[in-house]
This record gives C-alpha cells, structure tokens and sequence, in this order.
C-alpha cells in the first residue's frame, strides 16, 4: 500500500472506532511497524490541521480521535438546541402497541407476539421516552418489564390508557387465549 492509503485507513479507523485507538492497534491493523504509524498519524493530523476542516484528528495519551474542530462547536450546540422529530417507524409502532395494550410487558413476551427480536424497537422507544422500565419480573432471569410513560399519554393525546381505542374482539380473544396458556405454563413450572 501506498501512503495515501495507509492514511485512508487510518481515517477509516478512527471514524467507525469513535473512541480513541491506541497507536499499537492502528499499527497492527495496517501490518505497520509503530513509527512508521506514527508518522503518518502525525501527517494526517497536519493535514487536518492546514485544511482547516470541521473535524481534526487528536492524541490523547499515547491514543488517537477523530474529533469535532474546537471552532465548530457555536454551530454543533445551535444544532443540538433544535427540537428532534422521532419518527416512529412501522416496527416501532407495532411494538409500542403491544407494550400499550398488554403492559406491563418483558421483551420475551413481545418477541412472542411479533415474532422476532424486539431489542432495537425497545430500545428507540425508551430513547423516545414512550416506554419505561416498570421493574423486574419474578422469574428464572428476572427479565425487565416495560410499560408506557407521561410522554406516551401527551405524545398521542389522551390522558389515560383507559382513552386507548378497543382492540379487535378476535385480536382481544387471541391475546386471551395466549395469557391463559402463559398462566398454565406458570402454574406447571412452578
């Protein structure tokens, strides 16, 4: 590989990285003795710095970053200041739901009913602050129980989980149905 390249991965390196990367894992990623790494961190530190880019490259101990420009920062805390729109997404949706309508709820039961892994939708929804951690169920693994929050009510516009529309009377039996057979299963494995 040529320098421009060396350089490249480097870049390649710190962006998907985040955090800092110490030279020694740098240089075992590119097959690079640690001063020749070194150099060319060092050049591409220049490089970001006679550019004048929004994003520079530091050391912190022996380690490199890809940071923001110290003289961008007016600009970043002007876009944080702005209100985020959460776009709840179809997944998101369909999870908030059954966290709604069948709270509270584990993650298990709601894989259950979906049918596949509700990690990331959980996950965005507690971001959102829709749904919460309500506690732990009594159980093998003690798994988190979710439910729906304030924001929730305000975020769709009632002021209880009472104002929720009526579910489908054959969806309403379907989830009856699973309860019961949930409870014959506690009742024998206990």
């Amino acid at each position: 590989m040529e320098e421009k390249e060396y350089k490249t991965a480097i870049e390649a390196i710190l962006f998907t990285m985040g955090n800092s990367v110490e030279l020694e894992k740098i240089a075992a990623a590119l097959s690079l003795d640690m001063e020749k790494t070194k150099e060319y961190m060092e050049s591409l530190m220049e490089e970001y710095k006679s550019m004048e880019r929004g994003i520079q490259i530091v050391e912190l101990d022996g380690a490199y970053q890809m940071c923001t420009n110290q003289n961008m920062y007016e600009y970043l805390i002007r876009i944080a200041k702005q209100p985020k729109k959460h776009v709840l997404t179809d997944v998101l949706l369909e999870t908030l739901s059954i966290i709604a309508y069948k709270q509270p709820v584990t993650k298990a039961e709601i894989e259950k009913i979906r049918g596949v892994s509700c990690d990331h939708a959980v996950s965005k929804l507690v971001e959102y602050h829709l749904v919460c951690e309500l506690g732990r169920l009594e159980a093998p693994g003690r798994p988190m129980m979710f439910g729906t929050t304030e924001e929730f009510l305000r975020s769709f516009g009632i002021h209880s989980l009472e104002e929720l529309p009526e579910m489908n009377p054959l969806q309403m039996e379907e989830f009856k149905q699973e309860a019961e057979r949930e409870a014959e299963q506690e009742i024998v494995t206990t």
